[in-house]
């Protein structure tokens, strides 16, 4: 059957390979072509997450987030299930362990409840039932919540994508995307590639990605670093499933957590430390551009005013390791700094407006740039992106498709 059109999706991370996949799939005499700029698929975002299945009981209803997420929960586990990749539902415990954090609990339930999610609420004794070790004052259960190898669901996404027909081109950074007829010519490393549509789903180049399409995309992505230990062998047996704290509900982040992997290791963390490059998974990775950058822009110098005492703190944490264990014991009281041996880190691209309002959901946008019509962006996508991949890919197909007419 010959290929009508050619579709370039830049970024092979698991939103890049569900967007590709669901285009191949919903558009089968189009060809799909994925370019990454690395060696192999699910490089940073994708392959440095906790590999949580997460329910959407965080987000406000109604947003992306929150339909997604949701229906995500379910399509990713049904994938999950159908290709054999590992995953199990767990349910999770959100833990209040001071009297301040009740009200924020009790919030969450009755968001929970208006997403038609299965939650329940404990006093401490039913809390200590799930989790023995656990020192809450009370908790909310929440069912949906599971674990899940992103990384293997991304490499079958990309089965599926090769499968229908698809292809996929590592080592190939994108340079620029420029008008050509009516598509594109997509300028990268290795060459020219000519494109009837572009869909960009670049992660922490996201950014970089729709301003290189001549496009103002409107958001200015900040790298937070997540880092990471994992409890020792004898220690594990401390947690037994995920147990999360009451949210920030003016700070994007779920905060330092437990998070019982399929075998049976269990590690803490992310804090959200300020990186100082967008591929930051260390201190020592600075980038001296990245923070003239940073510096200069309007949006971060408001963000870090108002936010100040919160960036200090992670920092504090990060660089002090009793201050992420005194985090720790506030859930789990009998965890010792003897406990923890570090864990790699992972990266988030947060989106940020020209006002310094950090982007509390997906945004999916089609640009008017020189490029022209037909290049969609996925400007902002950190968690819980993985859980709804799937319906971020199917959204996508949809775009596209009304965009074809």
């Amino acid at each position: 059957m010959t290929a009508t059109k050619t579709v370039v999706v830049v970024g092979g991370g698991i939103v890049g390979l569900a967007a590709a996949r669901q285009v191949q799939l919903t558009h089968p005499r189009h060809t799909v072509v994925v370019l990454d700029k690395e060696p192999q698929l699910a490089t940073h975002q994708t392959g440095h997450n906790s590999g949580v299945i997460h329910s959407g009981i965080y987000y406000r209803p109604g947003s992306l987030k929150a339909r997604f997420a949701i229906a995500g929960s379910r399509s990713i586990s049904a994938y999950a299930r159908d290709r054999g990749v590992p995953h199990e539902i767990t349910g999770k415990l959100i833990a209040a362990t001071r009297p301040d954090e009740l009200p924020g609990l009790e919030a969450l339930r009755r968001r929970g409840v208006e997403h038609g999610l299965e939650v329940r609420m404990l006093d401490a004794s039913e809390a200590r039932e799930f989790e023995p070790h656990l020192a809450a004052i009370a908790a909310l259960h929440v069912s949906s919540t599971g674990i899940i190898d992103y990384v293997a669901v991304t490499r079958s996404f990309a089965e599926d994508l090769l499968s229908a027909g698809g292809r996929i081109q590592h080592d190939t950074e994108v340079l620029s995307i420029e008008p050509q007829g009516n598509g594109h010519a997509v300028r990268t490393d290795k060459g020219d590639v000519s494109a009837d549509h572009v869909i960009a789903c670049a992660g922490l180049q996201s950014d970089r990605v729709a301003a290189a399409s001549g496009a103002e995309p409107g958001a200015r992505i900040v790298a937070f670093r997540g880092e990471y230990f994992e409890l020792t062998p004898e220690a594990s047996a401390l947690v037994q499933g995920l147990i999360y704290p009451v949210p920030d509900p003016d700070f994007p982040f779920l905060g330092v957590h437990l998070t019982r992997g399929f075998d049976g290791s269990v590690h803490a963390g992310p804090n959200a430390v300020l990186a100082l490059a967008r591929e930051g998974y260390r201190w020592s990775d600075v980038s001296l551009a990245e923070i003239v950058s940073l510096g200069r822009h309007r949006g971060f110098r408001r963000l870090a005013r108002r936010h100040a005492g919160q960036g200090l703190a992670e920092m504090r944490r990060s660089l002090w390791k009793p201050l992420f264990v005194r985090e720790l014991q506030r859930l789990v009281p009998e965890i010792q700094s003897r406990d923890l041996v570090r864990s790699p880190a992972g990266v988030r691209a947060q989106a940020l407006s020209d006002d310094g309002d950090l982007m509390d959901d997906f945004v999916i946008t089609e640009t008017d740039g020189p490029a022209g019509r037909g290049a969609l962006h996925v400007l902002n996508a950190p968690s819980p992106a993985a859980t709804s991949s799937l319906e971020i890919g199917a959204e996508i197909a949809r775009r596209l498709t009304l965009s074809d007419r």
